[in-house]
C-alpha cells in the first residue's frame, strides 16, 4: 500500500485512488484507464460496455430486497488536467502521480493530483466491489475527455444509460449540493507571424513569470489570483517603449486553468540592459504588493540567454498589436449573480499563449450560467481580437445546467445529510462546467445532483483533497443510495 494513504478511511476508496494514481490519464489519452475500469468490472463479475467515444458504463444489480428501487447512475470522468511546476520532471504519459500526505490533505509531488475527478472514479470502483452495501440497481458511468471540452459527454451514446436519476461526483466542496452549472466556450485569436532579423547591438534575454498559484478558471476565478500572461504583458509593454524586441511568448497550458507561468525571449538594446533589469525589479515589487495576499510567491526574472542564429523577432507593428490586444482583453469576473449570493455569473480567462513557427495563438475561455451573456462576452473578445489584427474563432463549448429545486433526488439528499450530520447542506450552483448540462440534453428529464469531498487548487500543482471530507462524502453517498425509494 502507498505509504501516503496508509490508515486512511474509507480504506477501499483510498486503495483505488492510489491505484489509479499510477495510471496515466491525460485528456484524450484515457486508454489505460478504460482498460483498468473494464478489467476491474470483469474481475468483479459485473457487465461493462464502452461506446465509440470511450465512455464506459458498468452495471451492478441491487442488493437483496432492493430490486424494485429505481436505478441510479453514479458518474465521474476518467481524465485529469496535466499541470506541473516548471522545475518538475514528469511525463504524464508514462509516470505515476506521486502522492504526498501533509496533515489532513493529500497532494502530489509537483504536479496536479488528479483528485479531479479521480476521487469519483475511486468511489465508483469501491462501490462496485463492496457487496455489503444496501442499494438499488446501479449504473457507473465513466466519461472521457471532460477537461478539454467535455467531448466524452458530448458524444455519449444516448442508449448507454437506463437510469432516470444521476449523481455526478465531480463537485469539490463537502456539505454542498450542486444543482446547476455554467456553460462555456473559448475564443481563440491568431496572428500570422511577420518577422525580421534581430537589430544590431541587442542582447538576448529570457523574461520569466513564475510562482503563481493559478487554479481552476471557474472555481478560482473570483479569488483575484495573478495571471502570468497579463503580468508578463505589462512588463513587455514597458519594454516596447525601450525598443525591446520580442522573438517568442509562451504561457499557460490549459484553457480551463488560470496561467501560472509565462516567459518571453526578448532582445534588449545592450545599452539599456541595466535599465531593463530595473524595470523588471520595479514591476515585481509593484505586482507583489497588488496580489501578495492571494499569490505571495510571485517571481519575475530577466536573465541573459543564448539563442540560435536563425532566431528572428516580430516586426514592430505586429509586436505592438499583440501586446495591446492582451492588455485590452478582460480577465476575471465580469458579472456576479443577482439571484444566488456569491455565485459568479460570467467570467473570462486569458489562458494560453503560444508562439508557433508561423503564428502566435492566444486562447481565452468564457463562462456563464446565462446563455445570452456568453454570447455577449464572446462578441467582446472577438471585437478586441479584430481590432488587434488577429483572426479569431469560437469553439462550440458546452451548455449550462439549469437548477431544479423541486428535484426528487435533491430532496432525498438534503434530508439524508440532515439526518447524518445534523445540519442543512448548502444548495448551490457552480461556476464551472459539469457534464450534467450535456447529459441532461442527452437524456431529457434526467434528475441530477452533483456533490463530492473538498478539493482545492484543482488544475494546478497545488491541487489537494481533504482527507476527513472523503469519509463524510462516502458515508453520505451510501446513505443516499440506501434511502432512495
Amino acid at each position: 500500500m502507498d505509504s501516503a494513504i496508509q490508515g486512511l478511511k474509507p480504506e477501499i476508496v483510498w486503495k483505488y485512488f492510489a491505484e489509479i494514481a499510477k495510471i496515466p490519464r491525460p485528456s484524450k489519452h484515457e486508454e489505460a484507464m478504460i482498460r483498468y475500469v473494464m478489467d476491474v468490472a470483469k474481475q468483479l463479475g459485473l457487465p461493462s460496455k464502452k461506446d465509440k467515444s470511450g465512455n464506459v458504463v458498468v452495471k451492478k444489480p441491487a442488493s437483496p430486497g432492493r430490486e424494485n428501487v429505481p436505478m441510479i447512475a453514479l458518474q465521474g470522468h476518467l481524465d485529469m488536467v496535466t499541470e506541473k511546476n516548471k522545475d518538475k520532471t514528469h511525463d504524464f504519459f508514462k509516470d505515476p502521480i506521486e502522492l504526498v500526505r501533509k496533515g489532513n490533505v493529500i497532494m502530489a509531488n509537483g504536479t496536479t493530483l488528479g483528485a479531479d475527478n479521480g476521487i469519483a472514479v475511486a468511489t465508483n470502483l469501491a462501490i462496485m466491489e463492496d457487496r455489503s452495501l444496501e442499494h438499488g440497481p446501479l449504473e457507473f458511468l465513466f466519461t472521457v475527455d471532460e477537461e478539454t471540452g467535455l467531448t466524452g459527454a458530448t458524444n455519449l451514446d444516448p442508449n448507454l444509460l437506463e437510469s432516470k436519476t444521476m449523481l455526478n461526483l465531480d463537485s469539490e466542496e463537502e456539505g454542498a449540493l450542486y444543482v446547476g452549472c455554467s456553460g462555456g466556450r473559448n475564443t481563440i485569436g491568431t496572428w500570422k507571424v511577420v518577422a525580421e532579423r534581430i537589430p544590431k547591438n541587442h542582447t538576448p534575454a529570457l523574461l520569466q513569470v513564475r510562482g503563481l498559484r493559478g487554479g481552476h478558471s471557474g472555481l478560482e476565478i473570483d479569488k483575484g489570483r495573478g495571471n502570468s500572461l497579463k503580468i508578463m504583458n505589462r512588463i513587455l509593454m514597458e519594454f516596447d517603449k525601450m525598443d525591446v524586441r520580442i522573438a517568442s511568448m509562451e504561457g499557460g497550458n490549459k484553457s480551463n486553468a488560470i496561467p501560472r507561468e509565462a516567459e518571453a525571449v526578448v532582445f534588449i538594446p545592450s545599452k539599456k540592459f541595466a535599465k531593463a533589469i530595473e524595470v523588471v525589479k520595479n514591476f515585481e515589487t509593484t505586482i507583489k504588493a497588488e496580489i501578495k495576499t492571494v499569490d505571495p510567491d510571485l517571481e519575475i526574472s530577466l536573465t541573459e540567454t543564448k539563442v540560435k542564429k536563425t532566431v528572428k523577432v516580430f516586426k514592430k507593428p505586429l509586436q505592438q498589436k499583440i501586446l495591446q490586444t492582451i492588455s485590452a482583453l478582460p480577465h476575471g469576473v465580469t458579472k456576479m449573480s443577482a439571484d444566488i449570493p456569491g455565485l459568479v455569473e460570467t467570467s473570462t480567462n486569458v489562458a494560453v499563449l503560444e508562439t508557433k513557427k508561423n503564428a502566435v495563438v492566444l486562447t481565452t475561455s468564457q463562462r456563464s450560467s446565462v446563455a445570452s451573456e456568453i454570447l455577449e462576452i464572446l462578441q467582446t473578445h472577438a471585437s478586441i481580437f479584430v481590432m488587434g489584427g488577429a483572426a479569431f474563432k469560437h469553439t462550440d463549448g458546452y451548455p449550462g445546467w439549469k437548477p431544479n429545486l423541486d428535484s426528487p433526488i435533491l430532496k432525498t439528499a438534503v434530508q439524508t445529510y440532515k439526518n447524518l450530520y445534523g445540519k442543512e447542506p448548502a444548495v448551490k450552483a457552480i461556476h464551472a462546467g459539469l457534464e450534467c448540462g450535456i447529459i441532461g440534453e442527452k437524456y431529457p428529464g434526467m434528475d441530477m445532483l452533483s456533490f463530492g469531498p473538498t478539493l482545492e487548487g484543482v488544475h494546478s500543482p497545488d491541487e489537494k483533497i481533504y482527507i476527513d471530507t472523503v469519509d463524510k462524502f462516502w458515508n453520505f453517498l451510501l446513505a443516499i443510495l440506501k434511502n432512495v425509494n
